[in-house]
């Protein structure tokens, strides 16, 4: 079965730098759009930054970019989010996601950013 499982959550002051990680398994991996979403407290989830099959294309949010930056590693069937220069604002649970058939995700990685 499909599987999606982030790691790498926690808390973070402002300014600091948090990674995450999302294990994929279950379907092929190395074809497939990766995507990284988020969702704050009363808030709609929200498209964060996405990957194509390769790692040659990478699209972020406005909010985000300059300071998040997604890879992949297809030999170990894994995708991250390396975010840095993190705010208040992103304070979230963040979800991975893979954009094959009706999609799949992850149970998600909750991020607090606060002093």
């Amino acid at each position: 079965q499909v599987q999606l499982v982030e790691s790498g959550g926690g808390l973070v002051q402002p300014g600091g730098s948090l990674t995450l990680s999302c294990a994929a398994s279950g379907f092929t991996f190395s074809i497939t759009t990766m995507r990284w979403y988020r969702q704050a407290p009363g808030k709609e989830r929200e498209l964060v930054a996405s990957i194509t099959s390769t790692g040659g294309d990478t699209t972020y949010s406005d909010s985000v970019k300059g300071r998040f930056t997604i890879s992949r590693v297809n030999a170990k069937n894994t995708v991250y989010l390396q975010m840095n220069s993190l705010k208040p604002e992103d304070t979230a649970v963040y979800y991975c996601f893979a954009l094959r058939y009706s999609g799949y995700w992850g149970q998600g990685t909750q991020v607090t950013v606060s002093s």
